[in-house]
């Protein structure tokens, strides 16, 4: 509680395979405001094998139609590229930090002294892969798309036990993009109560709402992924932000930390010069000495330089101390209270 929320940026495949453009994404999520940038460690043969039964088939996504093996020959960041992304990441003042997929990538990914683990919302349940990247000691960062509040209490617990001492998790929908109605984003505070760590967001809806509304309700992590242009075609160019927008995401969210501010009544500094409108008592017509107050000589309005209007009922039907001239702010000095 009260850190600025730590903004994400995404590289994912919207490199395509192109060093040169992966050095330009992390430059534009520093241009952008974002506190880090986030890769994905893997291999086609890592994460999954080249088989052409129908259940390494993709359906019902943007990439249906299309095998696993294929597809993430097409998007995984080549390893060797990774540590010298790092180096330009930090030498931008970011942070640069990666999911892994499996072992080998947690052994290479603390080769390069990683800040920090992602657990992806696919990997949830694969407790070894947890427990090792939690044996590391970093802050482990777990999304939890499609999981039961059991299967994040497992991962959570299996993490704990197996030394990770810095958790957080984020609320998401794994659907690419993912639509409003079904992000469910009153999860967050929930999932803060229920756990008792840091929660934030992973969002793959179009557009910057989301990420807001989320840092509303509690969010201190936002996760969105950053594309230098969707209309270059690649495996998540369509539910990324361009850098335009991850910018003006970056600058709502700021914005919106700033509106939630703490629980405070009464003026604000601004405020206390506004006070002069109030409203207050005023005399509304000349008054003669002895004359009796009315409603009609007598009225609660702005500014707010007269007595307070809870003493209207009891001025009406006094009189005069003195000769009041219309516009004068009463006062008890002008008020017989015998």
């Amino acid at each position: 509680m009260g850190m600025p929320v730590y903004v994400i940026a995404e590289m994912s495949a919207n490199h395509l395979q192109s060093f040169e453009q992966a050095v330009e994404i992390v430059r534009a999520a520093r241009d952008c405001g974002a506190d880090a940038v986030k890769l994905q460690t893997y291999t086609a043969d890592t994460i999954t094998i080249a088989c052409d039964r129908p259940e390494f088939r993709i359906s019902g996504t943007v990439w249906n139609g299309r095998e696993l093996h294929e597809l993430y020959r097409e998007g995984f960041t080549p390893w060797d590229w990774q540590p010298k992304l790092k180096k330009i990441a930090e030498g931008l003042g970011m942070d640069l930090f990666s999911s892994a997929f499996d072992s080998t990538a947690v052994d290479f990914l603390e080769e390069m002294n990683v800040p920090a683990y992602k657990v992806a919302s696919f990997e949830l349940m694969d407790i070894p892969l947890i427990q090792k990247m939690a044996c590391t000691g970093k802050p482990l960062i777990m999304s939890t798309g499609m999981a039961s509040l059991e299967e994040i209490e497992e991962a959570v617990q299996s993490a704990k036990q197996a030394g990770a001492a810095q958790i957080a998790l984020l609320k998401c929908t794994s659907a690419y993009p993912a639509r409003p109605e079904e992000m469910n984003l009153r999860t967050i505070p929930e999932m803060a109560r229920h756990f008792g760590v840091p929660v934030g967001l992973s969002d793959h809806t179009m557009g910057i709402v989301a990420p807001v509304a989320a840092v509303a309700l509690g969010a201190c992590i936002i996760e969105k992924h950053l594309t230098l242009s969707r209309s270059i075609p690649g495996p998540d160019s369509v539910f990324s932000l361009e850098p335009h927008e991850f910018k003006a995401m970056v600058q709502a969210v700021r914005t919106a930390e700033k509106a939630l501010g703490a629980v405070s009544f009464g003026a604000s500094g601004e405020e206390k010069t506004s006070k002069t409108f109030r409203r207050s008592l005023f005399v509304v017509e000349d008054v003669k000495q002895g004359a009796e107050f009315t409603p009609s000589n007598v009225r609660s309005i702005r500014p707010g330089n007269g007595l307070h209007p809870r003493y209207l009922p009891e001025v009406l039907g006094k009189h005069a101390a003195r000769e009041i001239k219309r516009g004068t702010p009463l006062s008890w000095e002008f008020v017989v209270r015998s």
